[in-house]
């Protein structure tokens, strides 16, 4: 090894590992400086999305599907062309790690410490009776009555795209938090890496995109696509994401999204009262249309092809990754959307 490239290699290796430092620095200022975490996803977050998801936003497939196909093929190529000099594959591989950990926390990781969206909406969460949410549960099943219509219909890549956009857009004039500017959101080539991992979408913090998977029953599809675009606004919690899901789906004048929120409304809250009480649950699912049935059968047939050991381990890391984000009760916290959606039902009585 020459001295220019032992230079080199040092230099790459002191960059990785600035870059590292730097990660843990501003996690470390989210966890421990209060206010910081809101002051960041208000502030810096907004820019970065304006600068990188427009970039991304410009080309029509996901950059984030294609740069990971490219880079697992370069990390390859790479890895035997330079098999002999460990020490270059070290200091690169350190650099590569930086670039990935502060890209990671820049655009995603400080926002687990910003306010909640409830917060900002004046959603008072509370425990509700048993009565309250069979309540709730018997308007929703009428409301997805109402849009059965739209069972099993899709629209175009191009639409859901345009009308998850729209959708955010009009939820912003309503809570000013979500408002502003939104990329629009991309379906997956190849599907099947979210599907063997039991996933309906993904919101890649490198590239700022919103990703769904375009293979599930349709009705996933515009809850999935506002749940991920709540995330380009710094709100990372799924529980919430998928509470401003619902709201953005029932609140658009699309027939699809508004049946899709009500859909995905019906199963959190429907799953909470089974738990509760399953005759009442069986004599709600029993009250469906037909059309609804058929929609939700399809849909557990399609999960359950790909239920296995992927699926497993996908499970238990983004259980994982959740609890070092300090939502403790990891893929429990899912289940808090339905004390969401019940606070937003009260609010909505007490205005009609």
């Amino acid at each position: 090894m020459t001295g220019k490239e032992s230079s080199r290699n040092k230099k790459y290796a002191a960059a990785g590992i600035v870059l590292i430092l730097s990660s843990g620095a501003l996690g470390l200022a989210a966890r421990k400086i209060d206010g910081f975490g809101n002051l960041y996803a208000e502030t810096v977050y907004p820019v970065l999305v304006r600068i990188i998801g427009t970039a991304a936003g410009v080309l029509p497939f996901s950059v984030s599907e294609a740069g990971l196909y490219i880079l697992i093929a370069a990390c390859i190529i790479y890895g035997i062309m330079f098999r002999k000099q460990p020490a270059r594959l070290i200091s690169r591989t350190l650099c590569f790690v930086g670039i990935l950990l502060f890209s990671y926390m820049a655009n995603c990781g400080v926002n687990y410490y910003r306010l909640p969206f409830s917060a900002y909406a004046g959603m008072e969460r509370r425990e509700s009776s048993g009565e309250e949410l069979f309540e709730f549960c018997e308007y929703l099943t009428a409301k997805v009555n109402e849009y059965g219509d739209y069972a099993g219909k899709m629209l175009s890549t191009r639409e859901y795209g345009r009308e998850g956009v729209r959708a955010m857009g009009k939820l912003g004039e309503e809570y000013p938090v979500l408002g502003g500017f939104y990329p629009r959101p991309k379906a997956l080539g190849i599907s099947w890496v979210l599907s063997v991992q039991q996933l309906s979408g993904i919101y890649s913090p490198f590239t700022i995109e919103a990703n769904y998977n375009r293979d599930m029953v349709s009705y996933n599809i515009p809850h999935t696509l506002c749940h991920e675009l709540s995330h380009l606004k710094g709100f990372m919690r799924e529980d919430e994401a998928n509470f401003i899901g619902y709201l953005a789906c029932i609140e658009s004048e699309k027939g699809e999204f508004q049946y899709s929120g009500y859909m995905l409304g019906w199963i959190y809250a429907t799953n909470a009262l089974a738990g509760e009480d399953m005759k009442r649950y069986v004599e709600l699912y029993g009250e469906l249309d037909e059309r609804i049935k058929e929609d939700l059968r399809e849909n557990s047939a399609f999960w359950n092809r790909y239920d296995g050991r992927v699926a497993k381990a996908a499970d238990k890391v983004n259980d994982t990754y959740l609890k070092m984000n300090d939502q403790e009760d990891g893929v429990k916290s899912y289940g808090r959307v339905v004390d969401l959606m019940l606070a937003h039902y009260r609010k909505m009585e007490k205005k009609s």
